[in-house]
């Protein structure tokens, strides 16, 4: 039998499997649906699945099941515990797997995790990719997602016509430099949030206009892309997730709340990042953990004596 990698990619013959249908799992899913790919998915809760069945998907009763009639398996679940059980444990992906087959994991997890999962892949003659994405609800569903991969380059570049369907994939390097690159993203997209929220609430004290101030800024130093997506949705008191803020405290913590476990790990001092986290982590305090980030506005918010209005 012939293995899937590296015979060439085609709508007619490559067979995906997907598991994670939440805000931007079933978006990027429905691209490949869209591009004439056969799909399964895998869905604790299988009326979730219900708008990508009605492209055509077919409805898998266990990863088990889905990764046997897979070539490619995409998974885009919560957290790191949440992908060890998907594809790790006993009866998760990796248990039926055919070889030459390949794991993608668009989660933001752990580099050893998705060290950890590309070593168990080649030893049951398959592969892992670790490819976290940046883009927010917006990229998913035009198909703009940055994408960051990690893994065998020639496996990267062998996704890519999948890839290409969802955004812009970059290869950083081996294994775990996929999930490393988007650590950095989200320092840094946490940074850009705390100074959009901050600049928005002291413009809104000064008695300016929140727009002509947006209008205003937007071509200097000030302007990013974090204005770009956020702005407008902070002004508008659109606080619906792209990405949940609990889940943005879990990204910020897998690079500030690092411990040492082996000669590989690299141990940084992050000190803004850690205020970022902690900001993000009252907005989980104060039970708001399932709005989108762009609601760390009402924390600043709260500390200058306003109630948030949402």
């Amino acid at each position: 039998m012939e293995t899937p990698y590296p015979k060439p990619i085609s709508p007619t013959q490559t067979r995906i499997g997907w598991i994670g249908i939440g805000v931007m799992g079933a978006a990027m899913a429905s691209h490949l649906l869209s591009a004439g790919y056969s799909l399964a998915v895998y869905a604790r809760t299988p009326s979730k699945a219900s708008p990508l069945l009605s492209q055509g998907a077919h409805l898998a009763d266990s990863p088990q099941q889905l990764a046997r009639q897979s070539d490619v398996v995409f998974t885009m679940v919560g957290n790191p515990q949440d992908v060890k059980q998907v594809v790790l444990e006993t009866n998760g992906i990796l248990s039926a797997l055919n070889p030459g087959a390949v794991i993608v994991d668009h989660t933001s997890s752990s580099p050893s995790l998705a060290r950890e999962i590309y070593t168990s892949a080649r030893g049951k003659s398959c592969w892992s990719i670790d490819a976290p994405v940046s883009g927010g609800d917006i990229g998913a569903r035009e198909g703009k997602l940055a994408i960051f991969a990690g893994g065998e380059r020639s496996v990267v570049e062998w996704l890519k016509p999948l890839f290409d369907l969802m955004g812009r994939v970059s290869y950083m390097g081996e294994a775990g430099c996929g999930q490393s690159c988007k650590i950095g993203n989200q320092i840094m997209v946490g940074a850009n949030l705390m100074g959009l929220s901050e600049g928005l609430v002291f413009a809104e004290k000064a008695g300016l206009d929140l727009r002509k101030y947006m209008g205003a800024i937007r071509g200097g130093g000030a302007g990013s892309m974090a204005m770009e997506l956020f702005g407008g949705r902070m002004i508008e008191r659109d606080f619906r997730p792209g990405g949940f803020v609990e889940y943005m405290v879990k990204d910020l913590g897998l690079g500030v709340d690092v411990v040492k476990e082996d000669e590989d790990e690299r141990v940084v001092v992050l000190p803004a990042a850690a205020l970022s986290k902690q900001l993000f982590s009252a907005m989980v305090a104060n039970g708001d953990g399932k709005l989108g980030t762009q609601g760390l506005i009402t924390v600043v918010e709260r500390i200058n004596g306003k109630s948030s209005d949402f």
